[in-house]
């Protein structure tokens, strides 16, 4: 063989490649934004038990056809402490079933002579619909789904041209052949090739065309393919990895997790290879590409049946894998909980993530609120000095989350998205400025009653209550956003504006007494300068909690 012709070879066959994996990505992206509200609500609801954690992991991978999708939206919702890593190993035994969808899509229409039939019909369907919904968003999103499936199958004849014919190449095949002639440390060693090609490809459904082509173009024999099956199952487990890789601990551990439950079925499987083998031999004897699908599925609904009984001893094995550091340990409260980012575009389902870390954010400044009564019965200025110091660590966190959530909101909404996920994304990225405002201002209380303590000022027994009384009605108001970014849609506005009208009307009133105590000469300046200032700082922080439920809402 010259190197001219290897070279074509190569250069064909990635191309080819290149157009199948940018049809995965459209089908994909298209798949999850006709279901992209729909999929953030299950995966909102992923702390039930096993089984609903199975079903709910199997029933999203299908419908977004990508597990890598699913399996990083689960290390950043453990990450975030929102669904437990007992729950997260349930959703991803589901994933692995899930993307078993794949593989019977390309066998059964992309494999063949008939593989061509579909090609045009579905383009002209994606092309009508896209030409007479072009204003409405949920049919130009299935236009995509189709235009997506339609150039997967393109892609799948591209691939099939592009493989040489072996009879020409006597010399490849008896490589191939060589490396098949070491019984099962042949098995092994294309079970470590399966996996290497999918770390570096990072899809697992590429890899399985590959797999399913050489299978059908009698490159590889069923032994030989069901071993890089195998390796393509532990080999997909480094998307989640590496988007564990800016996680805390807990996203660490549900990415291990994904990576356990797969060597322990490659391990299990490799003990029964034989008799599995010749269970799938024996359903489709006359048909390869056929058998590896079945065994694609069997693989990862018999693991799954078997490890979902075991789910406590996976927990237990991933957490001694990724353990719990002491510092990290003692810095949890204050430590920033990142949003997992990974290699994998899912703009809608990501907005779930966010809206999970905002309930976060949100948790994150009323902890720091219930900070402010302590700065009123320090002993001394030691005491004080710790309160304001733990209140601007938090301040600095806040800061810290608002960049991270605007960099990662910006970065999803750069890609293809809906109207919808668009509008949405403009109301978080509202969300976030606020609830860091309040930090601010939260912090900015502090600070003034730090400067009161420091210069001596001391405050009547009815200023105190009038500024017990605004930052209990300042907490209600607080206590309202916090429920509000719960769910959205059932955002209630009218609690929020009750809430700030009653805390209005108490500065009105605090300034109406204040201005009438100047006139009289009740207190000094410097008295009454702290005193205005912190009722006043309470208001302004009460403006920014209203307008995090008006951003939810919409209302300008």
């Amino acid at each position: 063989m010259k190197v001219t012709d290897i070279l074509l070879i190569i250069i064909n066959f990635a191309g080819s490649l290149a157009v199948f994996l940018f049809a995965m990505k459209l089908m994909s992206e298209g798949l999850q934004k006709v279901a992209g509200s729909k999929m953030r609500a299950v995966l909102g609801k992923m702390t039930g038990s096993p089984l609903n954690g199975i079903l709910t992991g199997t029933a999203v991978t299908a419908a977004i056809q990508s597990s890598s999708a699913t399996t990083v939206m689960v290390v950043s919702f453990v990450n975030a402490g929102l669904l437990t890593l007992g729950g997260a190993v349930a959703v991803i035994m589901g994933a692995n079933i899930g993307t078993t969808v794949t593989a019977w899509i390309i066998t059964l229409l992309g494999l063949g002579e008939g593989s061509g039939y579909f090609d045009l019909p579905l383009l002209i369907a994606a092309a009508s619909l896209v030409f007479f919904f072009a204003k409405r968003d949920k049919m130009r999103s299935v236009g995509q789904t189709i235009i997506g499936l339609a150039l997967l199958l393109v892609g799948m004849r591209f691939l099939q041209s592009a493989m040489p014919n072996l009879s020409e190449y006597p010399s490849l095949l008896q490589g191939i052949a060589s490396l098949s002639g070491f019984g099962f440390w042949s098995v092994l060693l294309f079970v470590a090739i399966g996996a290497a090609l999918t770390c570096v490809l990072q899809a697992s459904a590429a890899t399985m065309a590959i797999t399913l082509l050489m299978l059908h173009n009698g490159w590889i024999g069923l032994d030989v393919a069901v071993a890089l099956v195998m390796g393509e199952n532990i080999g997909t487990t480094i998307t989640a990895n590496i988007a564990a890789m800016v996680a805390g601990v807990a996203g660490k551990r549900a990415a291990r997790a994904h990576l356990v439950f797969n060597l322990i079925g490659v391990t299990l499987t490799l003990i029964l290879f034989r008799p599995i083998l010749m269970v799938v031999q024996m359903v489709f004897p006359n048909d390869a590409p056929m058998a590896l699908s079945l065994f694609h599925t069997m693989f990862n609904v018999l693991n799954v049946s078997v490890q979902s009984w075991f789910i406590p001893q996976i927990v237990w094995i991933v957490t001694r894998m990724v353990p719990e550091k002491k510092e990290e340990k003692e810095s949890d409260e204050y430590r920033l909980t990142y949003i997992s980012r990974g290699p994998v575009n899912t703009a809608e389902l990501n907005l779930q993530s966010a809206k999970k870390e905002l309930q976060l954010f949100s948790k994150q400044v009323l902890h720091m609120y219930a900070m402010l009564p302590e700065l009123r019965s320090v002993k001394n200025a030691k005491e004080m000095n710790a309160v304001v110091e733990r209140i601007a660590r938090y301040e600095r966190l806040t800061d810290r989350m608002d960049m991270e959530l605007t960099k990662f909101l910006t970065a999803v909404g750069s890609g293809d998205i809906s109207a919808h996920g668009s509008e949405r994304i403009s109301a978080m990225l509202c969300v976030s400025d606020n609830l860091e405002s309040i930090g601010d201002s939260i912090y900015q209380i502090a600070l003034t009653r730090k400067n009161k303590y420091s210069d001596a000022v001391h405050f009547s027994d009815g200023q105190n209550a009038n500024l017990a009384e605004m930052s209990a009605l300042v907490e209600n108001a607080l206590l309202v956003m916090d429920g509000n970014l719960v769910d959205y849609d059932r955002a209630d506005l009218r609690a929020a504006k009750d809430a700030e009208r009653a805390v209005n009307a108490c500065r009105d009133r605090l300034r109406e007494e204040h201005l009438d105590a100047l006139r009289h000469n009740r207190y000094g300046y410097e008295v009454g300068n702290a005193y205005s200032g912190l009722y006043a700082q309470y208001e302004k922080l009460a403006d920014y909690v209203i307008n995090v439920s008006q951003a939810i809402t919409g209302e300008k």
